[in-house]
């Protein structure tokens, strides 16, 4: 059996008297992207923050390509890449001096800077200073720097938060694609949208507490109504229909429906990762 990339045995966390992180427990392989699904102060960040060596859990244990996360290892550390919402850049730098500059530290000295610049669409920046950036290409050089190394394991804190839909679908592609090289990605986010679209698992987390954990296909299964609904035009209007998948009668209910010249719409009453959220926790992802 492969070895978990990342390894997450009933950690807690406390900020005072606020339990942020409540026992939870997951793991991430080689090649995975992991969703954490939960709004502002579920305590995805948190549990980020503790990967990375900058908390250490109150209890329980982690580990990061095997080693204990509340260990300083060089050898780890130097394997991992990660991305937050702040942007902690050079401004008065370029695109590629900021690149060369965060390879140096880990002694990286033959860095292909166009090759990243490209992948995430800045290759015709890359000699503008970064102070002339927009919080999009910010956040498209952030995850360029990220990957520097060609980490083992990806961090990434809403990578894609108050981001347009261009930057946002360009982020989303190179997470992808790292994934597909076999990076394990632990992706933090209350985007359902986005979750749902990259994501092979997901976790719902709320109030420091694991809900599920289990992909959304599975998820939206458990959670979804077994039928279809069905919209067509007639003379008086438009008619909309509600196939139950349970009912004995709803093949030959679908097959008059698909035969009918004013067939508008046919799809599954599917579950949304935000219904089921909500059914679990008794909030929305955005609260």
């Amino acid at each position: 059996m492969t070895q978990p990339a990342i390894l997450v045995d009933d950690i807690s966390f406390s900020y005072g008297d606020n339990e942020a992180v409540k026992g939870i427990s997951f793991d991430v392989a080689p090649g995975e992207i992991l969703g954490f699904l939960g709004p502002n102060g579920a305590g995805k960040s948190t549990t980020i923050k503790i990967l990375t060596g900058q908390l250490a859990p109150k209890s329980g244990r982690a580990q990061v390509l095997g080693a204990d996360v509340t260990t300083d290892d060089p050898a780890m550390q130097a394997q991992i890449g990660v991305c937050f919402e702040e942007k902690n850049l050079y401004e008065s730098m370029s695109a590629t001096e900021n690149l060369r500059f965060f390879a140096s530290l880990f002694g990286i000295r033959d860095l292909d800077t166009y090759d990243l610049l490209q992948r995430v669409g800045l290759a015709d920046r890359a000699k503008e200073r970064v102070s002339k950036f927009s919080k999009g290409m910010r956040q498209r050089l952030m995850m360029a720097r990220t990957l520097v190394n060609t980490p083992k394991v990806l961090f990434l804190d809403e990578p894609t938060d108050g981001l347009d839909p261009v930057s946002s679908q360009a982020i989303r592609k190179l997470i992808q694609q790292e994934a597909d090289r076999g990076a394990a990605v632990l992706l933090t986010t209350h985007d359902m949208f986005e979750a749902d679209e990259l994501s092979d698992r997901v976790a719902f987390l709320n109030e420091g507490k694991l809900y599920a954990l289990d992909t959304p296909e599975s998820l939206k299964l458990a959670h979804g109504k077994r039928s279809v609904k069905v919209r067509v035009r007639e003379a008086d209007g438009v008619r909309e229909q509600t196939v139950s998948l349970e009912d004995a009668t709803a093949g030959e209910e679908l097959k008059a429906a698909v035969g009918s010249a004013g067939l508008m719409t046919i799809h599954t009453e599917e579950a949304t990762l935000e219904n089921i959220f909500i059914e679990m926790t008794g909030r929305g992802l955005e609260g």
